[in-house]
């Protein structure tokens, strides 16, 4: 029997709806499997800065250390600013873990309708490769005469051959192991005379080990505008951390809902436990009605099992999700239907104890 023990930050919002349910997810996929997943709940997040004036508590990076895995709900509350709830809890354990691979799988799901018209799951089918460490959100900066008329705010990203290599060279091998084997680089060279040359010089050179990918580089606005008009010819795509995050939001969009799409913050050699989320926020709107969709959750969850070396009990997962969809009789209202979150949850774990 193996153990991993996984701490749970639900956080804030939808975050405590959905996060159990993925863990009722996994509970049921790893039964009898011969892993156990022991979930520790820590009560971090937006009412505990409320509480304490901080989003984690002291040494909580060295808590998480401990752990094999990190499974996060949602961050953010309308009573606390947008940067706090980020700076002091997510983008720290990105960092200090070195989770330089934030991976976003986008798939129109079968029995899913895209709002764009007339696609089928085989015309949206991409993955995410966002660098996650540096970039635009390396933290740089700072402002001056703040209150005065002649305020000023710099915002400086941090580019270096170092974190393009490895997460252009990660992109390449995710793009090696899919069948179209189709790499897409969101650049924005034309304007960014420094930083995203640099980026495109890089991936130019790592291109080069991998002869077997067809590589391409899209300025992002162009690639943009390609996920919307031709999501077909778009498969693997590495771009920076701004430019990854807003591309996965519209690939996620396109695919039916930001409800269904979950996101790994890894840490490919493994020194640090990697961190798996929903990519949705902490919805306010609806947080307490119990509406929220949980795949994104789950599917999340199925990317952790995965990393932990359980690709068997990820595809099982994966594909209680997939027959729930696809039967259609279940639906949270943001797929169109008035299912709540547990019975969701409950539909994709009978799956999984049927299969």
């Amino acid at each position: 029997m193996e153990t991993f023990r996984i701490a749970v930050i639900a956080g804030d919002g939808i975050g405590r709806e959905v996060i159990p349910a993925g863990m009722a997810a996994l509970e049921a996929v790893t039964q009898g499997s011969g892993t156990t997943l022991e979930f520790i709940e820590l009560p971090w997040g937006c009412d505990y800065y409320r509480t304490h004036g901080r989003m984690m508590e002291e040494g909580g990076l060295e808590i998480l250390a401990k752990f094999d895995a990190i499974y996060l709900g949602a961050i953010g509350a309308p009573t606390v600013p947008d940067h706090v709830a980020v700076w002091d809890l997510i983008l720290p354990i990105r960092q200090r873990f070195d989770q330089y691979v934030n991976l976003r799988p986008m798939r129109l799901l079968p029995g899913l309708a895209s709002p764009l018209a007339s696609r089928a799951p085989a015309d949206i089918d991409m993955v995410c490769v966002r660098e996650n460490s540096e970039g635009e959100y390396a933290g740089l900066g700072g402002r001056v005469h703040v209150g005065t008329p002649h305020e000023a705010a710099v915002q400086t990203g941090l580019f270096t051959r170092h974190g393009i290599e490895r997460i252009v060279r990660y992109a390449f091998r995710i793009a090696s192991a899919r069948p179209r084997r189709l790499l897409a680089s969101a650049t924005k060279s034309n304007a960014l005379q420094h930083s995203m040359v640099l980026w495109d010089e890089v991936a130019e050179r790592v291109k080069a080990e991998f002869p077997a990918v067809e590589y391409r580089k899209y300025h992002v606005d162009a690639l943009a505008a390609r996920m919307v008009t031709h999501p077909a010819t778009v498969d693997v795509i590495v771009a920076s951390n701004l430019f990854g995050d807003i591309l996965t939001d519209l690939g996620s969009a396109i695919s039916g809902s930001l409800g269904v799409a979950p996101g790994g913050n890894i840490n490919p050699e493994r020194t640090s436990p990697s961190m798996f989320e929903p990519i949705h926020g902490s919805a306010p709107d609806i947080a307490g009605k119990g509406i929220a969709n949980p795949i994104g959750a789950i599917w999340a969850g199925a990317l952790m099992i995965d990393h932990l070396g359980r690709r068997d009990l990820h595809d099982r997962l994966l594909s209680a999700i997939e027959r729930v969809v696809a039967a259609g009789r279940v639906r949270t209202p943001d797929l169109g239907g008035r299912a709540t979150t547990r019975e969701m949850s409950a539909a994709i774990a009978g799956e999984i104890g049927a299969a």
